[in-house]
């Protein structure tokens, strides 16, 4: 009962942190049934099965916040659900230890890039055009076909290079990436059962995942809408560095001091660049208030000027009645602001 209790509270912190983020939740799940000695076919079933209730709650929960593009998700999640299909399929005879290295080298990359973009300011205009189906469907397949050998991976493949595009915003990313996660968890759960059976599948896990999801899946929407782009990409972008640096140090069979002293200077880097971004956003805000400023100011004196027709008397009226007004407080102060401006 203990284990099934820690299993929900993982499913629980995988989805918040998938639906806010766009990714982690196979990656997470995957390494602690691995941890815990289930087998890489029946750890990665277990989690997709239970990623068909969480990423359904997800992309509703997303919908309804306004976070997804289904555009978007009509063109990747095809692609996605054939790549998983057939990665599930020959899991048992594909071994993806060989591309891994290369993948986090790519994934490193683009997060370093995420960082880079996202700690200054952003620019009003997003990249011109839409995402192409040339680029979204090799993208899903690819995509789709490592989260399926790997046990987790959509997000962090998908997720990256749609906000490397530019031609979205992170939160349409992110929702429309967890949305279409549907069709690819439920693909791969088909695969799965074709090639393993039922046995393949350990129902008291994929319960226990599913339901600490379908708690969170709410929350991490209204999560992602609320934060600040700005934040988001740069937290997004760390979290894609630190995972993948993972992976490239033990390719590299780098041990001793080495991992820890990596690890402590991209955490620095990391820290510096949500520093800059959190600059970035102020910086932005404060130049967003002012331009808002200037825009009312105008509207505000047209409103107030005196009409100089309504002021003129009338051809051939007798001469206008003039109303002496006491002067305000206030009046100097206006003459003195007009003449110094």
């Amino acid at each position: 009962m203990r284990k099934l209790l820690v299993l929900a509270l993982v499913g629980l912190a995988a989805q918040l942190v998938d639906g806010a983020l766009g990714m982690a939740y196979g990656l997470t799940s995957s390494t602690l049934l691995l941890f815990a000695g289930v087998a890489p076919a029946a750890a990665s079933a277990s989690v997709h099965l239970a990623e068909i209730g969480t990423t359904l709650a997800a992309g509703v929960s997303h919908w309804r916040f306004g976070n997804v593009d289904w555009r978007v998700v009509g063109r990747i999640a095809l692609p996605g659900a054939v790549g998983s299909f057939a990665g599930a399929t020959f899991l048992s005879s594909i071994s993806t230890e060989s591309a891994a290295p290369w993948m986090a080298a790519i994934l490193f990359t683009l997060g370093a890039y995420l960082l880079v973009r996202f700690s200054r300011p952003l620019r009003a205009a997003r990249a011109a055009g839409r995402l192409r189906s040339r680029f979204l469907a090799p993208l899903g397949l690819f995509a789709g076909f490592v989260d399926a050998t790997g046990g987790g991976g959509w997000g962090p493949v998908a997720t990256p290079a749609l906000l490397v595009s530019g031609r979205m915003e992170p939160r349409k990313v992110i929702g429309s990436v967890d949305t279409s996660e549907f069709l690819v968890a439920g693909a791969a759960s088909i695969g799965f059962l074709i090639g393993l059976g039922s046995d393949g599948f350990l129902l008291p896990t994929v319960a226990a995942l599913l339901i600490g999801g379908l708690i969170a899946a709410p929350i991490a929407a209204w999560l992602v809408r609320i934060v600040p782009a700005q934040l988001l990409g740069a937290v997004i972008g760390g979290v894609i560095v630190l995972t993948n640096t993972r992976t490239l140090l033990r390719a590299g069979e780098l041990g001793g001091p080495v991992p820890a002293l990596a690890y402590s200077v991209l955490g620095a880097g990391w820290l510096v660049a949500l520093v800059l971004a959190v600059r970035a956003l102020r910086r932005t805000r404060r130049a967003r208030a002012v331009a808002e400023a200037a825009l009312a100011t105008p509207t505000a004196a047209g409103a107030a000027a005196p009409d100089p027709v309504a002021g003129a008397a009338a051809p051939g009226a007798g001469p206008a009645t003039v109303t002496e007004v006491a002067p305000t407080p206030e009046e100097p102060r206006r003459l003195a602001a007009a003449v110094e401006g």
